[in-house]
C-alpha cells in the first residue's frame, strides 16, 4: 500500500497510518507551486483582460481575488495530517457518508473539467508546433495528437503522491526560469498610458475577482488534505496551511498579471496558445509551446490524482487507477469537441462561474464545522460507510445538506456568466456576489443547525445484526 520510488501508488481514500507518513510541510509549497506554475494560470490572466478590463484594473482583480481565495485552501489543508484522509472525506461529519457522496460527485465534476481544460490547452500547442512543422491540422491529426497526449498526462498521477511531489518540487523550479524569460520579453511592451483608461465597471471587476477565485484558490481547496494527509500527525497546523497557501499563491498572482499584460499588447486573446505567442519573438515560441505542454500535463496530473479520490468518496467501487484511466477517456472526448466546436473562453467563463454555486457554500460547511469541533474528527466514523458519529439518519446529516443546498440556490441567483445571469446579479447591476453570499448563507445556516441536530455513534447494519 506504500508509495515507494518507481510503483504505482494504489491507496484511495483510507486512511494513511502514521508509518506511512513523511515529508515536511514545507514540501507542500513545492507542490502547489508546480501545480500552479502553468500557461492555464497565464491564460487566466488573459481571460480577466477579455473581460473588458484595463490592465490596472486588471491587477487589482488579480491581487483581490487570490488574496481571498488561497487562504481557502489552506484552511482545507490542515485538517489532513490529523486525519490522514482526503477532503471529502472529512466533509462526511458535516454530511454524513452517504450525503458525502453528493460532494463527492461535484467535485469529480469539477476536476474533470479543469482536467480537460488543460488537455485542451496542450492539444493546442501540440497542433501549433505540428503546423509549424508543415502538419495540417485534419481531423485524423486531431484524434491521433488528442489520444497520443491523453496517454501521456495519464502515466504520472498513476505512481502517486511521492512521485508527484518530486516531480512538482523540479517542475516548479524549470518553468519559473522559463516564465521569468517569459516576462522579461513581454512587460516591457506593456504601455500603461494606453491600458489605463475608464475601462469595465465596478460589477465587471466584482464578475473578475470572482472567476480569479474559482480558477484558484477556491477550486483547489477540495483536493487540500488530499496531500497534506500524507504529513507526520505533529506536523504544525500554521505551517501546513500557511505554505499550502503561499505555494499557490505567489504563481497565481505573478503569472496571471504576466498573463494580463501579454493579452493586453495582442489584438487576439481568443486564443490563448497560438494567439499569445504573436507578442513573442520568434526564437521563443517553440520554448513557449513546449513549456505550455509540459507544465499542464503535471498541473492535470493533480488534478487527475485527486479526481479519483474524490470519485471513491461518490462511493464508486472501483480502484484509483481505474478511475484515472476513466477520467482520462472523458477528458479525451471533451477536448474533440472543444477543439473542433465552442470557443474555449466562453467554455471557460460558463464553468468556472458555475462551478463556485457548489464550491462556495461547502467551503463555508467545512470550515464551520472543523471550527466547531476544534479540529478533532472520530477517524472510524470518517472511514465507515455503514455507521458511526456522523451517520445522521441513513448516512445523511441534515445540517449540512441543509446548508449546502440553501446556500447553492442563493449563488445561484447571484452568479453572472455569459450563458446565465441570476435576477440577484440583475438587481445590483450584474455584480457577481454569488461567493460571497453562498459562504455566508451556508455558513450561518450549518451553524444555527449543526448546534441543535444531536450526533452519537450509531451502529452500522452489521453491528445491529450481530447483536440480534
Amino acid at each position: 500500500m506504500t508509495d515507494s520510488q518507481g510503483s504505482i501508488e494504489r491507496r484511495g481514500i483510507d486512511l494513511v497510518p502514521e508509518s506511512a507518513r513523511y515529508g515536511k510541510p514545507r514540501d507542500l509549497m513545492f507542490l502547489w507551486a508546480g501545480t500552479t506554475t502553468t500557461v492555464f494560470t497565464v491564460v487566466y490572466g488573459a481571460f480577466v483582460v477579455a473581460l473588458g478590463l484595463s490592465f490596472a484594473q486588471s491587477v487589482v482583480v488579480i491581487i483581490i481575488g487570490n488574496l481571498l481565495a488561497y487562504p481557502l485552501l489552506g484552511l482545507a489543508s490542515v485538517q489532513g495530517p490529523r486525519t490522514g484522509t482526503t477532503t471529502l472525506t472529512i466533509s462526511r461529519s458535516s454530511y454524513g457518508p452517504r450525503g458525502g457522496r453528493i460532494l463527492g460527485v461535484f467535485a469529480w465534476l469539477t476536476l474533470v473539467g479543469f482536467e480537460a481544460g488543460g488537455l485542451i490547452l496542450v492539444v493546442f500547442a501540440a497542433l501549433t508546433l505540428l503546423d509549424g512543422a508543415g502538419i495540417a491540422a485534419s481531423t485524423p491529426v486531431q484524434i491521433l495528437t488528442i489520444v497520443v497526449l491523453a496517454g501521456v498526462q495519464l502515466l504520472l498521477p498513476l505512481f502517486g503522491h511521492s512521485v508527484m511531489m518530486r516531480a512538482q518540487k523540479y517542475f516548479s523550479a524549470i518553468f519559473a526560469l522559463a516564465f521569468l524569460v517569459m516576462a522579461i520579453l513581454v512587460l516591457p511592451k506593456v504601455e500603461l498610458s494606453s491600458t489605463d483608461g475608464s475601462g469595465a465597471s465596478a460589477s465587471t471587476m466584482i464578475v473578475g475577482i470572482a472567476l480569479i477565485m474559482a480558477s484558484g484558490g477556491l477550486s483547489w481547496a477540495p483536493a487540500g488534505s488530499n496531500f497534506s494527509r500524507y504529513l507526520p500527525v505533529g506536523s504544525s497546523k500554521r505551517a501546513v496551511g500557511t505554505y499550502a497557501a503561499v505555494g499557490g499563491f505567489l504563481p497565481y498572482v505573478l503569472l496571471q498579471i504576466l498573463g494580463a499584460a501579454t493579452a493586453s499588447i495582442t489584438l487576439d486573446v481568443a486564443d490563448p496558445i497560438s494567439g499569445l505567442p504573436a507578442v513573442l519573438p520568434a526564437w521563443f515560441v517553440v520554448p513557449y509551446l513546449v513549456l505550455a505542454m509540459v507544465s499542464l500535463l503535471v498541473q492535470n496530473s493533480t488534478n487527475l490524482y485527486s479526481s479519483g479520490l474524490n470519485l471513491q468518496t461518490a462511493g464508486i467501487k472501483v480502484s484509483r487507477v481505474t478511475m484515472v484511466v476513466i477520467d482520462t477517456v472523458i477528458c479525451a472526448v471533451i477536448t474533440y469537441i472543444a477543439v473542433v466546436g465552442q470557443s474555449f473562453y466562453d467554455l471557460l467563463n460558463a464553468f468556472l462561474s458555475l462551478l463556485v454555486i457548489w464550491l462556495a457554500p461547502w467551503v463555508a460547511i467545512y470550515v464551520t464545522d472543523w471550527l466547531m469541533r476544534r479540529g478533532r474528527y472520530d477517524l472510524p466514523s470518517l472511514a465507515s460507510e455503514t455507521g458511526g458519529r456522523y451517520w445522521g439518519r441513513g448516512g445523511y446529516r441534515l445540517s449540512g445538506l441543509v446548508a449546502q443546498a440553501v446556500g447553492m440556490v442563493v449563488a445561484a441567483l447571484w452568479v453572472n456568466t455569459t450563458t446565465y445571469v441570476g435576477p440577484l446579479a440583475t438587481l445590483t447591476g450584474g455584480a457577481d456576489l454569488s461567493i460571497p453570499a453562498g459562504i455566508a448563507v451556508a455558513a450561518l445556516l450549518y451553524w444555527l443547525l449543526a448546534r441543535r441536530e444531536h450526533e452519537q455513534a450509531q451502529p452500522s447494519p452489521k453491528q445491529t445484526e450481530g447483536a440480534h
